[in-house]
Formats: structure tokens, C-alpha cells, sequence
């Protein structure tokens, strides 16, 4: 079992992040969505309290994330299909990076930015009482929704290329992410 990423595949480190943050990202998704259009019902009034946590702890993993791939990017597979298939893949996967980390620094910012503290993980990082900051609380209020919404649709993108590259083109890019060769 390989740690690090080699052209013929990702290492248990690559997967292991890629993996977690896909079910975290399914489960933040899923309580967005259930806020939104059931925000009384009792899976949404369960789900929605975790939203901010898990938001902070895939901000974590996402900048872990990029920094592993970033140690690896000479050694990483390349991407299948022609050169402008391969620059689009490029162009989704820095598009998905980037949504997930600023849709949770807005996030932070906002709840920075609120007065009423911030506690993550039963710490409380930011005491309550502090004074309201608009500069901080307006940004996320006008972006974060909207942005996390765009990247939902491109996650749902992301998830339909890997199948169809899986499924329809048998390339191996989708068992490279899953068994690592």
C-alpha cells in the first residue's frame, strides 16, 4: 500500500482525503438541502447544527488536500482523453478546490463577523459578545449560498464524469481513485 501518488494511481493518502471529504460533502449537501426546503422537519432540524462543523472540518481537509497534491503533483496520474478533455478536467478539479475553500471561509467570516462567538468542536474560538463586523458578515451573506450551490452542481458534475470515465469510457481513472492503480 502506497502513501504517495504515482502515475499509475492515487496513494492511501489521496484516497483516504478524497474519499472522507466526498462523505462529508454528501452530508453537508444533504442538511443545505434539507434546511432549505424542509427547515421544520425533524431530519433537517438534526442535520442542520452539524452544517457549520462540518463545514469548518472540510475546510481543514480540503487545504490538507491541496497541499498533499500539490507535494505530489509530479507524480500524479495524468488525466485521460484528448488535451482539451485533459485541460477541462484541470480546469474542473482547481473550480472544486477553490469553491471549497471559500464557501467555508465566507462561512467563517460570516460567523466571525456575527458577535455571537464562534464554538467548533466544543472550543470556543471566539467569544460571544464581540461587536458585530458587516465587512466580515456581508461578503457571506450575499456569496455563500449562491457559491455553495455552484459547487453542489459542479460536485454533481464531478461524480458524472467519474462514472461516465468508469462506467462508458473503462479508462481506469475511476480505479485509480478507488484502489489506487
Amino acid at each position: 500500500m502506497r502513501l504517495r501518488d504515482t502515475p499509475e494511481g492515487y496513494g492511501i493518502v489521496s484516497r483516504t482525503l478524497h474519499w472522507a471529504m466526498a462523505l462529508l460533502l454528501v452530508l453537508q449537501l444533504t442538511s443545505a438541502a434539507l434546511h432549505l426546503a424542509a427547515g421544520d422537519s425533524p431530519a433537517a432540524k438534526v442535520m442542520w447544527p452539524w452544517h457549520f462543523q462540518v463545514g469548518f472540518t472540510l475546510w481543514w481537509l480540503v487545504l490538507l488536500r491541496g497541499t498533499w497534491a500539490l507535494a505530489n503533483y509530479r507524480r500524479r496520474p495524468p488525466h485521460e482523453g484528448s488535451p482539451a478533455q485533459a485541460r477541462a478536467a484541470t480546469i474542473g478539479h482547481l473550480a472544486l478546490y477553490t469553491l471549497m475553500v471559500v464557501v467555508p471561509t465566507l462561512a467563517l467570516l460570516r460567523a466571525a463577523g456575527r458577535g455571537r462567538g464562534v464554538r467548533l468542536y466544543g472550543i470556543q474560538w471566539l467569544p460571544e459578545g464581540t461587536p458585530e463586523l458587516p465587512a466580515l458578515t456581508a461578503p457571506a451573506n450575499l456569496l455563500h449560498g449562491t457559491l455553495g450551490w455552484v459547487l453542489a452542481s459542479l460536485v454533481v458534475g464531478h461524480v458524472g464524469f467519474a462514472l461516465w470515465h468508469g462506467l462508458v469510457r473503462r479508462d481506469g481513472t475511476l480505479a485509480r481513485m478507488w484502489r489506487g492503480r
